[in-house]
């Protein structure tokens, strides 16, 4: 894909959310319904990438009806780590050196894999890539906002097994509205007695209050996309003090109608705020979108210069749930890699 600017192409990115079952390849979700004889939106690669990608949604809860289509070839331990390996790559192919896949383990085991097992053939994908690419990368178990919260307990109890074998964090994803936080405290509990640091999507499908209850009750560090927060400066203040990082990604939130254009979405606002945020993909395939795009729509739509665009990705790495030593290996590596693209470039 032809960037506009080389520079956003070779900048050292990391990548805090993105979702395993909106990522697929066109080519490899084909392969994989023809084997599972699942029927899709259509048979030829580029025509399927067109017609995955959300253009008529009215909501969140739109936009997920995408993912009934993926979530089906995601069912066996083959298919799982190919999905995974092939992210990795992909991220790889763009300078991305951290990688923090999300996922549902107990929305792939309809074809008799437990949880353990649909996590490990993702690992297993993840670590491959790493062998091949160099690309660093963790898993982060996601539970959903509107399943009962015996689930969620599930994915917290799987989570916290695996923090020590690739898992790094612990989510709250899902359709907001009418499914909050306070519904899944045990599961909230369970991750952080475990040692995991948690992030909640909130301020996406609802207001501002989202954004607290996920804070203030949801233990979050970081909040996936928070969109909203702007709506509540006194709220907005006190995330920038506690340095809780916002995992922003542009295009969907536009696919979402969260905001209503590129040129409205206030990650401008809060960069300039101080409030600490990172630009995402959220769903490669379901948005379209490379992490590189995100990174142009944020100069192209919201005036951020270089220099800024530097600091919002170092800010990616800076916010990772990366053990401490790597983050300090990541980062030194960010440095060194940032300055040599400048010297290049003569400036």
């Amino acid at each position: 894909m032809a960037h506009g600017d080389d520079r956003l192409f070779r900048l050292p990115k990391a990548e805090l959310h993105v979702h395993l079952d909106g990522s697929l390849r066109p080519a490899t979700l084909i392969a994989l319904a023809r084997e599972g004889v699942v029927e899709l939106l259509a048979e030829e690669p580029a025509t399927l990438a067109a017609r995955m990608v959300v253009t008529d949604a009215v909501s969140l809860e739109g936009y997920l009806e995408r993912f009934r289509l993926t979530l089906a070839v995601m069912q066996e331990a083959e298919a799982l780590e190919r999905i995974a390996y092939e992210l990795a790559e992909d991220h790889a192919r763009e300078n991305v050196d951290w990688l923090e896949v999300r996922f549902c383990p107990g929305l792939c085991t309809g074809n008799g894999l437990t949880s353990g097992e649909v996590l490990d053939a993702v690992l297993g994908g993840l670590e491959r890539a790493r062998g091949d690419h160099g690309i660093a990368s963790a898993v982060i178990v996601t539970a959903l906002r509107s399943l009962p919260s015996e689930a969620s307990c599930e994915m917290a109890e799987l989570a916290v097994a695996y923090r020590h074998l690739g898992v790094c964090a612990f989510d709250l994803a899902g359709a907001e509205k009418g499914h909050p936080v306070r519904n899944h405290l045990e599961a909230v509990r369970i991750a952080s007695a475990g040692g995991l640091p948690l992030t909640i999507h909130a301020g996406e499908g609802y207001g501002p209050a989202s954004v607290r209850e996920a804070v203030e009750l949801g233990r979050a560090v970081r909040i996936g996309h928070g969109t909203r927060l702007s709506e509540d400066p006194a709220l907005l203040e006190a995330v920038r003090a506690a340095g809780i990082v916002l995992e922003v990604c542009l295009t969907s939130n536009v696919q979402t109608r969260v905001v209503a254009s590129y040129e409205a979405h206030p990650l401008r606002r809060y960069f300039d705020a101080g409030v600490r945020v990172s630009l995402c993909t959220d769903n490669r395939l379901m948005s379209g979108v490379t992490l590189t795009d995100e990174y142009e729509k944020a100069r192209g739509f919201l005036g951020f210069e270089w220099n800024e665009l530097v600091r919002v990705a170092r800010m990616g790495f800076e916010g990772a749930f990366a053990p401490d030593e790597l983050k300090a290996v990541l980062l030194e590596r960010f440095d060194a890699r940032v300055k040599a693209i400048g010297e290049q470039a003569g400036s």
